[in-house]
């Protein structure tokens, strides 16, 4: 096989080898592998199936059209370069540049894998959705959900009913140590879910983030309940020179190339688009997604009803025995609604724009926004409020409610 048989048996084809097989076999579409706008991996896979079969002027022909969509590259530049000298020699590593920095090396190795992974990996799109995006309100046009264990950020769109839609998918660089953020500085991103709060240009914040940044508002409410600290994560682009970074390389940022953070940008919203982060994510098929949905939408309108029964026990049975505001026990904020109660002749509640987020984790929590207008005999008053619902005995339970602006 030429001088790159070597090449073949080093641990990133041998995983990339099952990784496209496997990948093969899936029946989701993808965009046209000669598309600037599809991304690398269609390309890369194509490259490595080409040295695969020994096929190595096409699969150097291909790496110069990757390279040709994507000039600054540095995977498709090693890819090249031992494409390259495999026509004079016998390649004994991945990447035969002189004195290349070994650690380096192993950065493009993880970056292949993690990008063919993912791309093998692809649930089918149009019959699944994670299982987080359980209802955008009727403004937020549309979702980001981050799955860090694929390195993979996935863009969905809200339709009318409700329900989302996939758009597009993109590699992504996150904590040099993982995720699960609990301190500040341990250079891990944030798991759970957020809202961009903010854009900040280029310009403002040098060529280091690249094309701009979104901040989170990590830590959310959930966070500092639970002790979680830090602070100044963003999703963010990559310093000009760059094309993309290795999978773990970030202080706990979500890293995007700069094309694709233009390509995302055009579709955030500030102070709506919701950014949900994971470790790894769940899929529903639409059926199991849809009985969720409406199961706690259930439990949401009873609490409703309840609360303008008037019936104080009725209404806390809605509340989890962990419940707790901003500055109230849950025993404190049941004697307060029963001193409101006893002076009301009647209470109508009516919520609007409502959202429901499920939160990563093995914990069954989910977050919910929206805008009460509360009437009574003597009060009108319309609010934002957000709430944390949990499942405690079998049933979802208010862990956390509290006004938002």
């Amino acid at each position: 096989m030429r001088g790159i048989a070597l090449l073949l048996l080093l641990p990133v084809f041998s995983l990339a080898a099952p990784l496209l097989a496997a990948g093969a076999e899936n029946s989701v579409a993808r965009p046209a592998a000669n598309s600037p706008a599809s991304g690398p991996e269609p390309m890369l896979s194509e490259i490595f199936s080409a040295i695969g079969e020994n096929r190595l002027d096409s699969a150097l022909k291909k790496t110069e059209t990757l390279l040709k969509h994507y000039p600054n590259f540095r995977l498709a530049h090693l890819i090249k370069g031992d494409l390259l000298l495999a026509r004079s020699m016998p390649l004994s590593t991945f990447g035969n540049a002189r004195n290349a920095p070994r650690e380096k090396l192993d950065d493009l190795r993880e970056e292949i894998i993690a990008r063919l992974r993912a791309y093998r990996d692809r649930p089918n799109l149009d019959n699944y959705v994670p299982r987080y995006l359980l209802q955008m309100r009727s403004d937020q046009k549309y979702a980001i959900v981050v799955d860090t264990q694929k390195a993979r950020l996935y863009l969905y769109k809200n339709q009318k009913d409700g329900s989302p839609r996939f758009v597009a998918d993109y590699y992504i660089s996150y904590g040099k140590l993982g995720a699960g953020k609990m301190l500040e500085g341990d250079k891990k991103t944030p798991t759970g879910v957020y809202h961009i709060t903010s854009s900040l240009p280029a310009q403002k914040i040098g060529d280091l983030y690249g094309a701009g940044a979104f901040p989170i508002n990590y830590p959310n409410e959930w966070d500092k309940r639970n002790g979680r600290k830090g602070h100044g994560i963003w999703l963010h682009g990559t310093p000009s020179d760059t094309y993309s970074r290795p999978p773990k390389a970030s202080d706990g940022c979500v890293v995007l190339a700069n094309v694709d953070l233009n390509a995302l940008a055009k579709n955030v919203q500030i102070g709506l688009t919701p950014v949900i982060i994971s470790n790894s994510i769940e899929w529903l098929s639409f059926d199991d997604w849809e009985n969720e949905r409406s199961a706690l939408k259930k439990k949401i309108d009873e609490w409703r009803h309840d609360w303008e029964s008037r019936d104080i026990g009725r209404y806390m049975r809605h509340y989890s025995k962990r419940f707790q505001t901003s500055d109230q026990t849950r025993e404190q904020f049941a004697e307060q609604k029963r001193r409101v109660n006893t002076a009301k002749e009647w209470i109508k509640i009516r919520l609007s724009n409502l959202s429901m987020f499920r939160n990563p984790g093995n914990e069954e929590l989910v977050l919910v926004a929206f805008e009460q207008d509360y009437r009574s005999n003597n009060l009108d008053n319309l609010m934002l409020k957000r709430q944390y619902w949990v499942r405690e005995d079998g049933a979802w339970k208010i862990i956390f409610e509290g006004a938002y602006k």
